[in-house]
């Protein structure tokens, strides 16, 4: 029986279309099978750090692949936090701002950094807007308070009118086209306590984002810069903790995510003299410590805002410091006082948004 001979013939189109379709799903069965898939994220892990800056605990929350990626991007942010503690502390000898408070009542104008820059602008500011309630010129009367709580003796009325003759916002010139500030009297003693640390907080919180991970939250002293919320949650829970004081509204809890929380007071910080309760806030208009027993928390875009905005209405009260809130984009404040023998709470209408439910 003859041998059929081998056709020359090529595939017709139909045929080539058949083998490239067969072709084509083997190669996917080929890719399936061989383990070559899309590399899946590594599972977020949550990390704590803390550290001493400021005077104070700092405190770190955040998630990350790894440890190691949590640990570079927190030593980072203590590291931001360190240099601008070089800056803004009123302890340190050589500290930009001891520096500027020491050529107080010189005549001269000095040039000030970046960073110094900044801050001056956002408190004269602030200044501006609540007629001399926030003052960053108050550190002299801070220092006659801060005594009087250690020695638990009431200031003598001479040595506060000394050191109020040295406060006064409008006693700073800032001059914009040469960047200098200038303090006109002698004596004065800046203190950035009300905004240097929020604006510490924030810049932590910059820092952490840098270095690739949002979803973190840097606290100083109750006040706090939140970022991207924990995996699967819908924000941050945060405590917000009651005035001690009977008759108070019980312990909330607020759910947050990108945003400043501040909270001022005398709740931790208060001394009892000759039968009243005198707080560490100072009202820089009188010279004299707050007296009304309250609780106020402010949540803003950043923390250095809802810092300054917490101190100033401890000072001008809450008709006054709920407006000024509510002229913030962003902002909104609760505020909880015992001014005689009962609580009194008023909130901004869109504070309750961000209660836990």
């Amino acid at each position: 029986m003859p041998r059929r001979a081998k056709s020359n013939k090529s595939p017709s189109p139909g045929q080539r279309g058949i083998l490239a379709t067969g072709l084509a799903a083997w190669l996917l069965v080929l890719l399936a099978t061989s383990g070559c898939r899309t590399p899946q994220p590594a599972a977020l892990q949550r990390f704590e750090f803390e550290q001493p800056q400021m005077g104070l605990p700092f405190r770190i929350v955040l998630y990350a692949e790894s440890q190691a990626r949590g640990d570079d991007a927190a030593r980072a942010a203590f590291a931001r936090v360190a240099a601008l503690n070089r800056v803004f502390s009123d302890y340190e000898d050589d500290s930009e701002l001891t520096k500027l408070s020491r050529t107080s009542g010189s005549g001269r104008a000095v040039p000030v950094s970046d960073e110094l820059w900044r801050l001056l602008n956002v408190a004269q500011s602030m200044s501006r807007k609540s007629d001399g309630a926030f003052d960053i010129t108050v550190g002299s009367l801070v220092q006659v308070w801060r005594r009087a709580r250690r020695q638990r003796e009431l200031p003598a009325p001479e040595v506060l009118a000394d050191a109020k003759a040295r406060v006064g916002w409008e006693k700073v010139v800032l001059d914009p086209r040469a960047r200098t500030a200038q303090l006109l009297v002698p004596g004065m003693r800046l203190d950035f306590g009300s905004i240097a640390k929020g604006h510490a907080l924030d810049e932590a919180l910059r820092i952490l984002r840098a270095h690739g991970i949002p979803r973190a939250l840097v606290t100083g002293s109750g006040d706090m810069a939140i970022g991207d919320p924990p995996p699967g949650r819908a924000g941050w829970r945060i405590e917000l903790a009651p005035l001690d004081a009977p008759g108070a509204p019980p312990t909330r809890f607020l759910s947050l995510q990108n945003c400043g929380f501040a909270t001022s007071g005398d709740l931790f910080q208060h001394v009892e003299l000759d039968g009243k309760r005198y707080s560490h806030i100072v009202d820089p208009r009188t010279g004299f410590a707050m007296t009304d027993h309250s609780l106020v928390t402010v949540i803003a875009p950043n923390c250095v805002t809802a810092n300054s905005l917490s101190t100033t209405t401890c000072v001008v009260g809450p008709v006054r410091g709920l407006a000024l809130v509510a002229a913030t984009p962003g902002a909104v404040a609760s505020i909880v006082r015992k001014p005689g023998e009962r609580v009194e709470m008023r909130e901004s209408p869109s504070f309750t948004r961000f209660i836990e439910k």
